[in-house]
């Protein structure tokens, strides 16, 4: 019988090294735009008034900074890492934002939350961001 130190070491390299189980698709749909929505709506609301309200900023943030740094893993094309860690930046930066209940430095990350989305669907998703026939610029 092996020791228990052995089992667990064994069960945690099989743990750190498995890989996601979750699409794109998903990852967006269910994590990354409800929490950026959600954060977004607080702002547009304005300060959040309970700790409740709070506790959702942050989970949202949280989020978005563990999402950022799954997509991080998923591939290894430089701009999509830099992309995805803008994301991670952009929620570690409203974590700790909602944890000091700091409602200004929220709104002014909005631009960069904004920017951290588009950034990668201007790449990656170029339905999303048609090109211009003239210039081959995205809109």
């Amino acid at each position: 019988m092996k020791p228990a130190w052995a089992v667990l070491f064994s069960l945690t390299g099989l743990i750190a090294s498995a890989q996601p189980t979750a699409t794109m698709r998903e990852l967006m749909l269910d994590l990354i735009h409800p929490a950026s929505n959600e954060i977004l709506l607080f702002v547009n609301r304005g300060t959040p008034k309970t700790d409740a309200e709070w506790a959702s900023v942050r989970r949202s943030a949280l989020t978005l900074q563990e999402a950022g740094n799954l997509l991080a893993k998923r591939n290894v094309q430089n701009d999509w890492v830099a992309d995805a860690k803008m994301l991670a930046g952009v929620g570690t930066t409203a974590y700790k934002a909602a944890q000091s209940k700091d409602f200004s430095a929220i709104v002014t990350l909005t631009e960069a939350l904004d920017a951290s989305c588009t950034t990668c669907h201007k790449q990656y998703r170029p339905n999303v961001f048609p090109h211009s026939e003239a210039t081959g610029e995205s809109k």
